[in-house]
């Protein structure tokens, strides 16, 4: 807004002057380049990378297989882990040594984790495994897949505003740091007769 009454305010000055309404139009391309130009960015990127991500989700899907294990017997958990972002997720799993069948039809036998608070021999649990019966992570949800997607358009599109706020501010500099150096120049000029009477002025 203050970029139109900007353009507005100087279009019929007497005291514009050249670089006051370059600043106003560099001002008024930067908003509409933020407002419109950023978020289709956003937008192009966020669809990208949920083509992408749903892709993958078909993929996993399509190689991973949740299979039912079975606990033979708990292994001692490692020391408490002072970082809560990772000690949450591993208090819900209990680490334990199990028999699982690949879906090939190999029988399988390790250390896992579970999600068992209190596993006890026998117990079941389901685990994700590829073709071979290899452990591996659960695959990707849509939901998860979509998220993501938002979460990238949405830095893309910022970063695109900044970039652009960031080119403004760099223009706007430039241009009076030049400003600043006309009027230095034309001090200059005129500084050594400035004030004396008679100077011929």
């Amino acid at each position: 807004m203050r970029a139109i009454a900007g353009l507005w305010r100087w279009r019929h000055n007497p005291l514009r002057r050249a670089t006051d309404l370059a600043e106003a139009w560099v001002a008024l391309a930067a908003v509409l380049l933020i407002v419109v130009v950023a978020p289709l960015i956003g937008v192009a990127t966020g669809a990208a990378a949920q083509g992408a991500l749903l892709h993958s989700v078909q993929e996993q899907r399509k190689e991973r297989r949740e299979v039912p294990a079975t606990v033979v017997r708990k292994v001692a958990q490692p020391p408490l882990d002072p970082d809560p972002e990772t000690s949450t997720a591993r208090d819900a799993h209990s680490r334990v040594v199990a028999d699982w069948t690949g879906p090939d039809g190999t029988h399988h036998h390790g250390k896992v984790l579970a999600n068992l608070k209190t596993p006890h021999p026998g117990d079941r649990f389901p685990l994700w495994v590829d073709a071979g019966g290899q452990v591996v992570g659960r695959p990707l949800d849509t939901a998860t897949a979509t998220t993501h997607a938002a979460l990238a358009g949405f830095g893309t599109a910022a970063i695109a505003a900044g970039l652009v706020e960031g080119t403004r501010r760099l223009i706007v500099w430039r241009m009076v740091r030049r400003r600043y150096e006309r009027w230095d120049r034309a001090w200059d000029k005129a500084g050594p007769d400035w004030g004396r009477t008679g100077a011929g002025s």
